[in-house]
């Protein structure tokens, strides 16, 4: 290679760096031939500085096209490396949003599954808090029947018994009064009840009293043998409980531990169902037990108040005067105390 192939490679590496100059510099084109020149002096060339120049010129022109193109193929390029940047970016974006957006709807139905979970809970627990708290109550109301009827005060005669207000196991009347052998009630209104069969056999009629006053532990042994009977007849358990419990009170709820009631049957038929009522003693006892302080305790088509079935043989003694009010006034027990 000759000297000016020399320079010109030289020349061509000085492009390059003026080149890189202007693109950090921003140095402006027209002061590459004033360098130049600075250049070739400290070379002592002696050839025709115009021509050197004009040539380099040239070549700087060429070469600065060539940048061009190669600045418009490198903004193509960047150009084209930003959108696939952009559209892999999306991608990865839309695939890690439906990843989020799957676990979001999964995290949600966890969360409402959870939630159910616990209104379920908390509604048993309000259910179960509701049964403790309805135990309480009867528990309250027992303790307060019993106190009512072990005194004498006004109101012991009209003590509401049944499913909802119930009476201490451990209840007995103070005072029992025998009315047979086998059977007794409250002294207190043994008189009246005395009073009643005896008018009514003064009128010709054959009654006598089946059933009086039971104590809780007799209750029950009269509701077991109701239960299995029914058993015997093929009824499965819950069905023998509910149907027995619709004609005889379940112990602790039974009129017949307050010593206040009386199943009392004509003589000439003895069973217990709606035809006692079609009997002569059942006729006289229903238009005259109130003149003795006495009341048909469970009417026909009130079982949905009393809880009782239509029992035309069980009477309650509540008193003359409210026996003749419920009487004229056609209702329950439970209706004339508001309950």
């Amino acid at each position: 290679m000759n000297r000016t192939d020399d320079i010109l490679t030289f020349m061509k590496k000085f492009l390059y760096k003026i080149q890189e100059l202007l693109i950090h510099t921003g140095k402006q084109i027209w002061m590459i031939p004033i360098r130049m020149g600075h250049f070739l002096r400290k070379l002592g060339l002696k050839k025709n500085k115009r021509e050197i120049i004009k040539k380099q010129e040239k070549q700087f022109s060429e070469h600065t096209s060539g940048s061009a193109r190669g600045k418009g193929a490198l903004v193509k390029g960047l150009g084209a490396g930003i959108l696939a940047g952009v559209m892999v970016t999306v991608v990865i974006s839309a695939a890690i949003f439906h990843s989020y957006a799957e676990n979001a709807a999964a995290r949600e139905s966890e969360l409402e599954s959870q939630i159910a979970g616990l209104e379920s809970e908390n509604k048993s627990l309000e259910n179960r808090n509701e049964l403790l708290q309805l135990e309480g109550d009867k528990a309250e109301i027992a303790k307060k029947n019993a106190e009512i009827l072990s005194s004498d005060e006004e109101g012991w005669s009209l003590v509401l018994v049944n499913e909802e207000h119930p009476l201490a196991t451990d209840y007995e009347p103070a005072r029992l009064t025998a009315i047979d052998s086998e059977r007794s009630v409250d002294s207190r209104i043994a008189a009246d009840l005395q009073k009643m069969m005896e008018d009514g056999a003064a009128q010709g009629l054959d009654m006598y009293v089946t059933s009086a006053y039971r104590s809780y532990e007799r209750q029950r042994e009269v509701f077991s043998a109701g239960m299995q009977e029914r058993l015997n007849r093929g009824l499965a358990p819950l069905e023998a409980y509910e149907d027995t419990s619709t004609s005889i009170a379940f112990p602790g709820t039974s009129e017949h531990a307050t010593g206040l009631a009386v199943d009392i049957i004509a003589n000439g038929y003895s069973e217990l169902d709606e035809k006692q009522a079609s009997t002569p003693e059942q006729q006289w006892l229903m238009a005259h037990c109130w003149e003795y302080g006495f009341i048909l305790r469970y009417p026909q088509d009130t079982g949905d108040i009393t809880g009782i079935i239509y029992e035309p043989w069980h009477y309650r003694y509540v008193g003359k005067e409210a026996a003749k009010e419920i009487t004229e006034q056609g209702i329950t027990l439970e209706e004339y105390l508001g309950e």
